[in-house]
């Protein structure tokens, strides 16, 4: 029988335990208490107070701790509680030689701790702690309260309406997206219900504060009063009331400290999964040479100073250097395990997308280099090669009027240390060796003074070179070299490939792409070029290919589509003849693009009337709409090649530019029957230096004519 009604107490108890905390709370502030259960309730206080304090700086989120703005509120009622009933134990208590009697052991162990025999320091070291908790903790934590609060309810709609667009856009599930609302609402309730805790505290503090004036000012009053004309002096009784109520300021203010501290780290934190202590580790774990930094600034510091400092400062110094050089190496030691880690991760992600796709797509653009040259794509050695590798991307749209892919870095033991391999769609199509450490020093023709090196070609353009060490920069210039790193000649090679094989690069989807770029500000040219004139992606794709095979730029679009939609009845699909009109339509870009940009003159090479005669007559037009072609015989083929070669070499010694004008029926048939033979060569047709007008001015250096008779 007495079990079960100790069980039923023992569970009434468990299942109320805050209301009856509560209600005992409430008494406290009237009901008088013994000096037993005041000291016993403020142990309770200091300890629930570091509790709280310790569950925050655990606690990830801050509106995870859903229960701190009640738990103040309790807190801060049970304090005042415990500072009331002390007080009236410190009023009525009865001074018995030279002392008052039956006082808290807490509240005396506190004064004697703090005050000692010296009751102006005592004051002096409370005063202070009173300061620091209103002024510099309880205000700061209000202020951030408040913030919180205010920003928080702000941009309540901007984050459910974000929520909304990923959801919509299937970027999250209903699950999820309801999750992240929940959170939303959670953070709001929390920052709003700690903006009005937050008073709670700062209130805490204050009514302590009158509390303790109360105590010596109502202490010295009652000692007079009482102990009238006994030995009890002013002096006493200001004495024995000061260490009192210093003791119980302190026993009260302490615990008012710790929660003011827990409610400035609880909404200065952020809303990252990991807890405070994760954080500060990560953050202050970063980087051990900061505190090498340090510990050899204390032993400077402890050499300079003497005096006996450096008997610390040297100490601690070394202590500093050796826990920044294990840091060091245990940060070292972490990043190549995630580097380990981050590849494995990444080979099996693309084994496990291959083995579900079935097949393994080829990098669009990739280069490999040997092991001697990865320090040119890593952070430590700066990553030169990155950033022009990035600039190339960004100069080619400019330039050329296409997006490149993204460029694919690997190193490839197969290769030599020094040697690096440009690929497109994994056909290599560059293959050079650079040379860290030496510069490349091209002799253009302007060399005053050869100087000794190791011979070799600079790879984009194939002119004679040598390798010299990077001291030797200054002595290379003044000789009249053009001086390049090894970052620059890697990324002047990998420009030149991307320029000659932009139209291997152009497919469907970047046509698309372009379409829908014109689309957003000229949507009733699309709709022609598309609908009206029924050009396909192909046509579409094989005039923008013709284009970048010659190097022209498609970047001005609009004017390219204006051309075909115009062109697209006479051509009927044949992407032969609406290449040659637009190129008519550009024709003051092209010729603007090899005349001297001094005084814009176009120094070409005339072809013959015969020649032109002859192209025309032996040309073949496949039937399958494959690039036109020159049938020469044999004999016509031997003269033809002669008489090319002979006036290239006549411009070659004048300087000037390999450019070829001709009628526009047979221009490209001219650039066919000379990408094997001369790719180097520019064919330009008359209509289209017609159509530059007076932009360009055309001088004829030499004429393409046959030797003997054809």
């Amino acid at each position: 029988m007495a079990n079960e009604k100790r069980d039923k107490v023992y569970t009434f108890l468990k299942n109320n335990i805050v209301p009856v905390a509560i209600v005992l709370v409430v008494f406290l502030l009237i009901i008088p208490i013994p000096k037993a259960l005041i000291d016993l309730s403020m142990i309770l206080n200091i300890s629930f107070s570091i509790i709280i304090l310790l569950q925050v700086i655990n606690v990830p989120r801050p509106s995870d701790f859903q229960t701190f703005p009640r738990i103040i509120l309790l807190q801060t009622l049970f304090s005042l509680a415990i500072n009331i009933s002390s007080t009236k134990l410190i009023l009525t208590g009865k001074f018995s030689h030279g002392a008052i009697t039956g006082q808290s052991s807490m509240v005396q162990a506190f004064s004697r701790i703090v005050a000692g025999n010296n009751l102006v320091v005592g004051f002096v070291i409370f005063i202070i702690l009173i300061v620091v908790q209103v002024l510099v903790v309880t205000k700061g934590a209000g202020r951030v309260s408040e913030v919180a609060a205010r920003f928080s309810l702000d941009s309540m709609n901007a984050k459910n309406m974000d929520i909304d667009n990923r959801l919509a856009q299937g970027a999250i599930s209903d699950e999820e997206a309801e999750q992240l609302k929940a959170q939303n609402r959670r953070d709001i309730d929390f920052y709003s219900n700690m903006d009005g805790s937050s008073k709670f505290v700062s209130g805490n503090v204050k009514a302590g504060i009158f509390i303790t004036v109360v105590n010596l000012v109502g202490g010295i009053i009652i000692g007079m009063i009482q102990n009238r004309g006994t030995s009890f002096s002013i002096v006493d009784a200001l004495n024995t009331y000061s260490k009192l109520t210093i003791g119980d300021g302190l026993t009260s203010q302490l615990p008012s400290l710790i929660i003011s501290f827990a409610t400035g780290l609880l909404v200065t934190g952020n809303k990252s999964d990991e807890n405070f202590t994760d954080q500060l580790k990560k953050d202050f774990a970063t980087d051990g040479y900061i505190y090498m930094i340090v510990g050899a600034v204390l032993i400077v510091t402890g050499i300079v100073l003497r005096t006996n400092t450096q008997y610390l400062l040297i100490p601690v110094g070394v202590l500093f250097i050796i826990v920044g050089f294990r840091l060091s190496q245990k940060n070292e030691k972490r990043k190549i395990i995630q580097q380990q880690e981050e590849s494995q991760k990444a080979s099996s992600q693309a084994a496990n997308q291959n083995e579900e796709e079935g097949v393994i797509m080829l990098d669009p653009l990739s280069l490999e280099l040997g092991y001697a040259l990865c320090p040119l794509v890593q952070e430590k050695g700066g990553a030169e090669l990155l950033e022009r590798i990035k600039r190339i991307r960004g100069e080619a749209k400019y330039d050329i009027g296409i997006n490149i892919p993204k460029i694919r870095i690997t190193d490839r033991v197969t290769l030599e240390p020094n040697d690096y391999s440009f690929k497109i769609d994994g056909i290599e199509q560059g293959h050079a060796t650079v040379r860290l450490g030496y510069l490349l020093c091209m002799d253009t023709g302007a060399v005053t003074t050869p100087l000794n090196g190791e011979k070799t070609k600079d790879p984009a353009f194939g002119i004679d070179a040598i390798w010299l060490p990077e001291d030797k920069r200054s002595e290379a210039e003044a000789a009249g070299y053009i001086v390049v790193d090894p970052p620059t000649i890697i990324s002047t090679h990998i420009t030149e490939i991307i320029r000659n094989h932009a139209a291997e690069m152009l497919d469907r989807e970047a046509v698309a792409e372009i379409l829908e770029t014109v689309k957003k500000k000229n949507s009733v040219l699309v709709d022609e070029v598309l609908n009206n004139a029924k050009l396909s992606y192909g046509v579409i794709q094989g005039v923008f290919q013709n284009l970048l095979e010659e190097k022209v730029s498609i970047r001005n679009y609009v004017k390219i589509l204006e051309t075909m939609a115009t062109y697209a009845a006479v051509a009927q699909n044949n992407i032969w003849i609406l290449t040659a009109k637009v190129r008519e339509a550009l024709g003051l870009q092209i010729c603007s693009q090899y005349a001297d940009p001094k005084d814009k003159k176009l120094r070409v090479m005339r072809l013959s009337q015969d020649f032109c005669e002859l192209i025309n007559e032996r040309a073949y037009n496949p039937p399958d709409g494959s690039k036109p072609y020159v049938a020469f015989h044999p004999a016509e083929r031997r003269v033809w090649i002669e008489s090319i070669s002979s006036a290239l070499a006549k411009v070659g010694q004048m300087g000037y530019m390999p450019i070829i004008i001709c009628v526009s029926q047979v221009r490209q048939l001219v650039r066919s029957a000379l990408e094997r033979e001369q790719p180097g060569v520019v064919v330009l047709s008359e209509n289209e230096i017609y159509q530059a007008g007076n932009n360009i001015q055309v001088e004829i250096v030499a004429e393409i004519a046959a030797e003997e008779e054809i």
